[in-house]
């Protein structure tokens, strides 16, 4: 791990020259590049520079252990012993900042929320989760965008699909992929029995044009009248669009604008993320039998969380962290399971290095 350290503060300083260099400062792709280059290796130098000023502390510590003098001695010990436990911090976190980025966490995402088993109580859950997400990306800052929905009857949703783009957002989100369950007293039932309901959410990285190329000819596309509340062109005018991607089976719909281009746009959108996931999910398959950014089927049986509401509580079954504050939860203070998560699957994916060097 040093020699791997200390490469990566060779190349810091290698960056800190470039970026002087007035032939770089003048190419603003290149500038951009190094920038953010540097940004990254900074966390990790700064840490590794701690960690060698802790070690030589410790070195002159252990020199005064030879010294005749007891007070000495014994106030080199206490040091020791204090130095001991930082330089093993400092080592715990040097060990996680190595771990290899996901090149896909400084992406938008297209955020994608189903209702599954319950009826319309799984419908006006969708519409709850919906706008806790949309609470969460507003105090990050974030823009969020819908691309395509489909209401019930009840003032709930079928189907939302949106957009949010911002910095770090699907570094943040991914691991909100999975089915969240719901229980409790629907507004119609009338004998005040708990209910049980299941919404799926996919959070998928946004693919670029160069990941994810579409043969145009692979397309089927489709045109149809806009339906459900709208402005005056809905019911009126064929701007609702359907994609068939033909090789995979793939079906994106998309009717929220007005234009029938920007509806196409859309969904071709979010029919490249959905490609892009899928092939980072049979890649994950071959690496592991465990399936990355699964959402499960919609049954109340599969589930990553949920939402209790007779008791007030949130559980998130992959780290067992249960939260009674739901309300600040569903208001979209969801930071306290975003960081726990992150950190969990830091911790799988330290082992797997540890493993793999082993």
């Amino acid at each position: 791990m040093f020699d791997k350290l200390v490469g990566v503060e060779d190349r810091f300083t290698e960056i800190e020259t470039l970026l002087s260099d007035p032939k770089v400062v003048q190419d603003r792709a290149a500038y951009q590049k190094y920038a953010v280059e540097h940004a990254e290796l900074n966390k990790i130098v700064t840490v590794f520079r701690e960690f060698k000023r802790v070690s030589e502390e410790l070195d002159e510590s252990l020199d005064l252990l030879k010294d005749d003098d007891p007070e000495i001695k014994e106030m080199a010990r206490e040091e020791i012993n204090r130095l001991n436990q930082e330089k093993q911090d400092i080592e715990e976190s040097l060990k996680l900042l190595l771990i290899p980025k996901d090149p896909l966490d400084g992406k938008n995402v297209i955020l994608e929320i189903r209702a599954g088993t319950g009826g319309d109580e799984a419908g006006l859950f969708a519409g709850d989760l919906y706008k806790m997400y949309s609470r969460y990306a507003e105090s990050r800052k974030w823009k969020i965008e819908i691309m395509n929905m489909n209401s019930t009857g009840v003032g709930g949703i079928k189907e939302i699909i949106s957009m949010i783009k911002g910095n770090g957002v699907y570094s943040r989100l991914k691991y909100e992929s999975g089915t969240h369950r719901v229980q409790r007293v629907p507004v119609t039932e009338t004998q005040g029995r708990i209910h049980t309901s299941a919404v799926t959410v996919a959070v998928l990285p946004e693919a670029e044009d160069v990941e994810i190329h579409i043969d145009p000819s692979e397309v089927k596309v489709d045109v149809y009248r806009s339906t459900g509340p709208g402005g005056q062109s809905v019911n009126t005018t064929d701007s609702a669009v359907r994609l068939t991607h033909l090789p995979t089976g793939l079906v994106v719909t998309c009717q929220d604008e007005k234009s029938q281009l920007k509806n196409k746009n859309k969904a071709m959108k979010v029919l490249k993320s959905r490609l892009l996931d899928s092939e980072i999910r049979e890649q994950n398959e071959k690496r592991s039998e465990e399936r990355k950014n699964q959402i499960g089927s919609g049954d109340r049986s599969e589930r990553i969380r949920t939402y209790n509401f007779p008791q007030g509580r949130v559980t998130d079954h992959r780290i067992g962290l249960t939260l009674y504050k739901l309300e600040s939860v569903l208001q979209g203070e969801i930071d306290e399971f975003v960081e726990e998560l992150i950190t969990y699957y830091q911790s799988k994916a330290l082992k797997n290095e540890e493993l793999t060097s082993a």
